[in-house]
């Protein structure tokens, strides 16, 4: 008797300061108290490594980071496309001539629409608030010596409500008018970056330039709006649809054009009516498909929203693969914890510790381990995050706060899963073989 009592003792000088430090914080019996005292335990276990606790969880750490980083720019550069987007505006529809596949499309001989089509939608279709032919083209364009060559200007060919359809806003001069379309004027307003190419300023307006060799007077500059959609919209010269027509005759009978709705409630009405007039326009019966197509801005949102979700879960997924090695880690270090602590489990369980209370210990100290190692990642996260956003080239980076709670959740039930096997080998050890362990 006298020589267990001794071993005991034994065992009891040789436990780690920590455990002894937190035996004097005991405060009760009750559940919170043992809570309490697991996880006092766990941090002064962590603080009594503190160097292989950090290089336990450098994994969870890297994962976490990686995720956090991910996400955020998948949200960030989502959230900059889904702006852009709405700046077109949630009621603004693009109908062009197409071609359905297949044999039916085949039957229906040759596909075309004219300025008509468009004129007979804007006065038949009530629910149409602006509407704007648009011709596309690529031009040259010189100014005295200069001249940006032909691939890298954007010519379109419009109305003058193209202006308040598409949100383009004019810095300096004016835009052309119902009178200069109807007239097929040689004038033209410009973007911004043609006027850095041709070397010259606000200056040039009311001053000429050459268009694929055609005379036009600059009537004013478009305000800056960078690039969008993978195009620089500064690139443009816009010019009345007429004159454009004239520069480019193969439009005239393939002629797209664009629609702004009266509301964004309306969309699906306006839409419907466009259908309607097309259709009767060029004599399509029952069952036959349409012989143009209708892209609405609302539909495009709604797919890009669809593609952030599907990218943003598919990238976290594919990061958060990593999480899985670093509970591996986790998993190791405390298989290694419980063999060097076992004459501690065996003191532990000699004065009526219970498995439960053990199991608990080390799941609590599994839990707290994992636990600060995604804390710390994500405070990396987060500031690769803030540098990132300071480069005048990019984005602004938001952290998503959900991205935080997920990943510090996840962070947490890695080291429940991986810190089951260790904390269950713990609390089966038996108190005999425990205290003879060496």
């Amino acid at each position: 008797m006298s020589s267990a009592l001794s071993q005991i003792d034994r065992s009891a000088r040789k436990r780690p300061r920590a455990s002894v430090f937190v035996r004097t914080l005991r405060w009760g019996n009750s559940v919170v108290d043992r809570n309490v005292e697991n996880i006092l335990t766990a941090f002064v276990q962590i603080w009594a490594n503190k160097l292989r606790s950090l290089l336990t969880t450098l994994g969870i750490i890297i994962a976490v980071t990686s995720t956090v980083v991910v996400v955020s720019l998948v949200q960030s550069f989502g959230k900059f496309g889904t702006d852009m987007l709405r700046e077109y505006g949630t009621n603004m529809m693009f109908v062009h001539p197409w071609t359905p596949p297949g044999a039916r499309g085949a039957l229906l001989g040759r596909i075309g629409m004219d300025v008509d089509d468009v004129r007979a939608v804007g006065a038949l279709c009530d629910k149409v608030r602006r509407i704007s032919p648009l011709i596309f083209g690529t031009a040259a364009v010189e100014f005295g010596r200069e001249k940006v060559e032909q691939g890298d200007v954007k010519l379109r060919g419009a109305t003058e409500q193209f202006q308040s359809i598409r949100n383009y806003e004019v810095e300096k001069g004016r835009f052309f008018g119902p009178i200069d379309v109807d007239s097929s004027a040689y004038v033209c307003v410009v973007g911004r970056d043609i006027l850095r190419r041709l070397h010259c300023d606000d200056k040039i307006i009311g001053d000429y330039v050459f268009i694929n060799g055609l005379r036009f007077r600059v009537l004013g500059v478009l305000e800056e709006k960078g690039n969008q959609l993978g195009g620089n919209q500064d690139q443009m010269v816009i010019v009345p649809f007429t004159t454009a027509l004239k520069m480019f005759p193969f439009w005239a009978r393939f002629m797209a054009f664009i629609v702004e709705s009266t509301s964004e409630e309306d969309v699906d009405e306006c839409s419907l009516q466009i259908s309607r007039v097309l259709r009767s326009r060029h004599g399509l019966e029952p069952g036959d498909p349409n012989d143009f197509r209708i892209f609405r801005q609302d539909e495009m949102l709604r797919d890009f929203e669809r593609v952030k979700v599907i990218a943003t879960s598919v990238l976290a997924g594919v990061v958060g693969i990593s999480l899985i090695v670093g509970g591996i880690g986790v998993m190791n270090i405390m298989l290694v914890s419980v063999t060097e602590r076992t004459r501690e489990i065996g003191l532990r369980k000699s004065v009526g510790g219970r498995r439960r209370d053990i199991l608990l210990q080390f799941l609590t100290e599994a839990v707290v381990l994992t636990t600060l190692g995604g804390s710390l990642g994500v405070a990396l996260g987060v500031a690769i995050c803030r540098i990132a956003s300071l480069h005048p080239m990019m984005v602004e980076i938001d952290v998503p706060p959900w991205a935080i709670i997920l990943a510090l959740g996840f962070s947490a039930a890695v080291g429940l899963l991986f810190g089951m096997i260790p904390a269950f080998k713990a609390a089966i050890l038996h108190p005999i073989d425990a205290l003879r362990h060496e």
